[in-house]
């Protein structure tokens, strides 16, 4: 995928691979960006942000990039690398969720058997998915009964990372000598698995759908670091893209779900969308070491929010799940109570998303700095570029 960058006005092809290193600022904003939606969206629910900005289509092409750029270096040193950055941030994630799950009262070796101590390994190594009670603790409590599956929820994008990772060095190596082929046979392994074709039963078929959903963002990240499209006209590639994506929300308009136009429940729908999404966000990629112009006032939050992508990705949930006993609070206090109640049940979600933000940050300084940790920098508590 070739990208354009502006000196003069003037826009000049530049493949990936030939760029100067250092940090990519256009990719750190894309990335930024998808991290708030998946945030606003666990908050509101709103069916319609997954087709705004397809967030999960696009972290898993922008590190596919940055695993193409990796792989110029051993493939085993590299896999070894990526999987040291992961698992460290997720092990301190399950330190405090897995004791909360048991203190709330769940009772898995009586649920499930024996098998349940083999399941949690996952919280080790998470190439299964990780097991949760579906109903933990008191409904009238602190947190929601299901507070365990939104908190877990999220790990299912921690299994198919480590799938891609592991699967990256043949993937390359059979887009380099198949480039179209390679980038679509998961858009067509979905168009099997995803529509009930064929169907794979249990944890597998899942983590199988994940793969194959966004399989092609993956490789796509490939190609934009190859500089693929650098000799295919971009009226061309956009308008392919236009024709995928239009066929993405054709197909979801036959399949609506009881959360209606929510492209996470429609796997082709959201293959097709995603893909086409992303040709598209990287076509036009500019090459910018800094952000430009009003954009520039973001620099410390976006540099903060790839520093610990990660640590946001991995507790949001469980921070906009902790919103809501604090927000309950205000009706303890008589004039709230007496005057403002229906005020504050009127902006309940807007009062999480103000408070959300905050405890994220907090969170980032509790525990953010096991991602420098595992990336074997020196920790920082607030790594926003300033020091």
């Amino acid at each position: 995928m070739s990208a354009a960058t502006v000196p003069a006005g003037i826009p000049v092809e530049v493949p990936a691979a030939a760029r100067k290193p250092g940090r990519d600022r256009y990719l750190d904003l894309l990335r930024a960006v998808a991290l708030v939606r998946v945030v606003i969206y666990h908050i509101f629910g709103w069916a319609w942000l997954t087709i705004l900005f397809p967030s999960m289509g696009v972290m898993f092409a922008l590190a596919g990039s940055l695993m193409a750029r990796s792989l110029a270096r051993p493939a085993l040193g590299v896999i070894r690398g990526r999987i040291r950055r992961l698992l460290p941030p997720m092990w301190a994630f399950s330190l405090v969720a897995v004791p909360m799950m048991f203190a709330l009262s769940w009772q898995p070796v009586k649920e499930e058997g024996l098998w349940w101590f083999v399941k949690l390994a996952w919280y080790v190594f998470p190439v299964g998915a990780p097991p949760y009670p579906w109903s933990s603790g008191d409904p009238a409590g602190l947190l929601e009964d299901t507070w365990a599956i939104q908190a877990a929820g999220p790990l299912w994008y921690i299994r198919a990372y480590l799938w891609f990772v592991l699967a990256s060095p043949l993937l390359l190596r059979a887009f380099r000598k198949l480039p179209w082929a390679t980038l679509l046979a998961p858009l067509g392994l979905t168009a099997v698995i995803g529509t009930g074709l064929v169907t794979i039963p249990g944890e597998t078929g899942n983590a199988l759908g994940d793969f194959a959903v966004f399989g092609s963002c993956w490789i796509l990240g490939f190609a934009h670091h190859d500089g693929l499209f650098k000799d295919v006209p971009r009226y061309l590639t956009i308008s392919l893209a236009s024709i995928v994506m239009g066929f993405g929300l054709w197909w979801a308009s036959g399949h609506l779900t009881a959360d209606g136009w929510d492209l996470n429940d429609i796997p082709l729908a959201q293959a097709a969308w995603s893909l086409g999404f992303c040709v598209i966000l990287l076509q036009y990629a500019p090459s910018w070491q800094e952000l430009p112009g009003r954009l520039a006032r973001f620099d410390r939050l976006v540099t903060l929010a790839n520093n610990r992508a990660v640590t946001i990705y991995l507790w949001h949930n469980l921070v906009i799940l902790a919103t809501v006993p604090l927000i309950d609070l205000l009706w303890k206090i008589p004039y709230v109570d007496a005057h403002l109640g229906s005020t504050v049940e009127a902006t309940y979600t807007l009062l999480m998303t103000l408070l959300v933000w905050p405890l994220i940050g907090l969170v980032i300084l509790c525990v953010g700095w096991v991602e420098d940790v595992a990336a074997k920098r020196r920790p920082r508590l607030w790594p926003d570029g300033r020091s």
